[in-house]
């Protein structure tokens, strides 16, 4: 990642100032144009509004809107302490039977592991229904921070059935979850999932680097192997200049 403030006056120098494209739209162009090819590298962080439009001799409205359109691309994302900063290559997952771990690792990216939580509790009413096991009975449960290239991009819940409870911490830290259950012999051959969003709540914003009551991705799955038994209930939540969710339709 980069950290030294990029400074953008050769890409705004030859801004045509008396035509008819609105020169919000014509800054927002050329640094777009200088992010996707990599002149201006992911993680690099911009001047504030007001120094860009000084140097540039442009107003900070004109500055303001040019950001937002690239923010609502997805190409630059505002953070608290850090500023302006243009968004990681952003993770885009096939809505498939994988896991986060193996998605991120096929995409060229270095995926870390921080173990929150790693216990045995008593199943409440949802999980034991996930998990087609009785109410109050022990399940495995884990909550995990996934990483990608020291950026975290997601908080992961997930439940289990009382056999895996051997699983280590150790190997949560190193391994994908469904890689650690494929060497035990399971395989998982369906599952119920749902994708939506929500506003990030309770320890989320700091675990995932972002606003208190900003936008998150959520996703939650119930995995079955094959012969029908429930493996895995997971209830996951994502940043969403980080990551996305690619499916193809096909009509009937």
């Amino acid at each position: 990642m980069a950290d030294d403030v990029v400074k953008i006056d050769d890409l705004l120098a030859g801004l045509d100032r008396t035509g008819p494209v609105p020169l919000y739209f014509q800054v927002s162009t050329a640094i777009e144009q200088a992010i996707r090819s990599g002149e201006i590298p992911a993680g690099a962080r911009l001047e504030n509004e007001i120094a860009i439009g000084q140097r540039a001799g442009l107003s900070r409205p004109t500055i303001r809107r040019a950001m937002e359109e690239l923010v609502d691309k997805g190409l630059l994302v505002r953070r608290r302490g850090i500023g302006t900063q243009v968004v990681q290559g952003q993770v885009t997952r096939q809505v498939e039977l994988t896991s986060l771990y193996e998605d991120l690792k096929s995409s060229q990216h270095e995926p870390s592991t921080l173990v929150l939580e790693h216990d045995t509790r008593p199943a409440d009413p949802a999980t034991a229904e996930a998990l087609r096991v009785p109410v109050g009975s022990d399940i495995v449960y884990l909550r995990r921070q996934r990483s990608t290239d020291g950026v975290p991009v997601a908080v992961l819940t997930n439940y289990l059935p009382i056999e895996f409870a051997d699983i280590t911490t150790e190997q949560l830290q190193r391994k994908g979850l469904y890689e650690i259950m494929r060497a035990r012999g399971v395989t998982i051959r369906v599952a119920n999932q749902k994708i939506g969003a929500r506003r990030a709540h309770g320890d989320e914003p700091g675990l995932l680097d972002i606003d208190k009551g900003g936008p998150v991705l959520t996703m939650e799955r119930v995995a079955f192997d094959a012969s029908g038994r429930a493996v895995e209930f997971g209830h996951h939540c994502y940043r969403p200049d980080m990551y996305s969710f690619q499916t193809t339709l096909v009509a009937k």
